[in-house]
């Protein structure tokens, strides 16, 4: 996890110290906007808001040590959405409390005021009906699991029925490990359900809520400036030709000399998931039996970016190998897949 903490006064400094060292083992960066004793916290050099804004597209989570007020009105032109918006965190100046602001769920907010809470001495305020009633929290799950929400609406109502004891069904084209939640009945038939499978589009039930397992890296290779609409229909048109629903891309990756490159960044957002980038060293370190091209070694240090990148992030098999199209290059990993209440 990245977390980027700032604190606005000198108690607040010390606070956040102790935060630091609450998550550590995490990538943590503190930073203060006081002009007061800082504890030796690096001052931010530009407004509250810019970093703001800048930490809610490069960090999993931000964390305000001051009042509720200020994180609030920091983050509001910012706020887009539950699946994509970092955690965000509130703590008052003494450490008393520890506040789950935003995305308690699919974010993780709420387990990382928790974890804070309970390393620095405070108290942990969540404020989700779920958590709150002790009820099984769909979001949480599917987040627990690598699952692809593929309707908030949905995933919302399924909070509804878990709360007011509606019939919720319970589909799986995976085995599951772990007793069924209250709330759920395992069936394939019924009002609203639960449908858990490789294909976005199936509809055992008459409201179906589909969530599909991210299963899948795309390992990306391109030549400079290549045409973002190009990339996409590449990639699309190798997943449809291999029976692989969008849904399940977790993630795209490719080498640190491309992390600046519009049709990979604007490919990652396309299929709603995160890019990441190896360096050179990375990739050749992996072992096993790649493709290879001297030309492809002589730019970038790496005889195969587009299959090395995708096994480093995925940790998988290849289930594609390099297949090149007009500049552009792709392989498949497929990651391991297991289910869990």
């Amino acid at each position: 996890m990245k977390a980027a903490v700032i604190a606005f006064t000198s108690n607040g400094c010390g606070i956040a110290l102790k935060v630091r060292e609450a998550l550590s083992g995490d990538d943590v960066t503190v930073q203060c906007k006081t002009n007061h004793d800082s504890d030796g916290i690096e001052h931010i050099n530009c407004s509250s808001a810019e970093w703001t804004r800048r930490r809610f597209s490069d960090s999993d989570a931000i964390i305000f040590i001051g009042a509720t007020g200020i994180a609030v009105r920091l983050i509001a032109p910012y706020v887009k959405s539950k699946d994509t918006d970092p955690a965000v965190v509130c703590i008052d100046e003494h450490g008393k409390f520890t506040i789950a602001l935003l995305s308690g769920h699919i974010g993780g907010c709420n387990r990382l005021a928790e974890r804070i809470a309970a390393g620095i001495g405070s108290v942990p305020v969540i404020t989700t009906a779920t958590d709150l009633n002790g009820k099984f929290a769909v979001d949480v799950f599917a987040t627990d699991n690598r699952l692809r929400i593929t309707d908030l609406r949905k995933a919302q109502e399924t909070s509804s029925r878990i709360l007011s004891g509606k019939f919720i069904g319970f589909s799986s084209e995976f085995p599951v490990s772990g007793g069924l939640p209250d709330g759920l009945t395992e069936t394939d038939s019924g009002e609203f359900g639960l449908r858990i499978s490789y294909d976005s589009g199936e509809s055992p039930f008459d409201t179906t809520f589909n969530l599909v397992p991210e299963d899948i890296v795309l390992g990306i290779g391109c030549r400079r400036n290549t045409d973002p609409e190009k990339m996409y229909r590449f990639i699309t048109d190798l997943l449809n030709g291999d029976g692989i629903d969008p849904c399940r891309v977790g993630c795209v990756a490719s080498i640190d000399l491309k992390s600046d490159e519009k049709a990979i960044l604007e490919l990652a957002s396309r299929l709603r998931c995160p890019a990441v980038f190896f360096t050179s060293e990375e990739l050749m370190s992996l072992s096993g039996k790649y493709s290879s091209s001297e030309f492809v070694k002589s730019v970038t240090a790496v005889d195969c970016v587009c299959e090395r990148s995708a096994v480093k992030a995925g940790n998988g098999t290849l289930i594609r190998r390099k297949t090149a199209l007009d500049g552009m290059t792709a392989a498949i990993c497929k990651t391991d897949f297991k289910l869990r209440f």
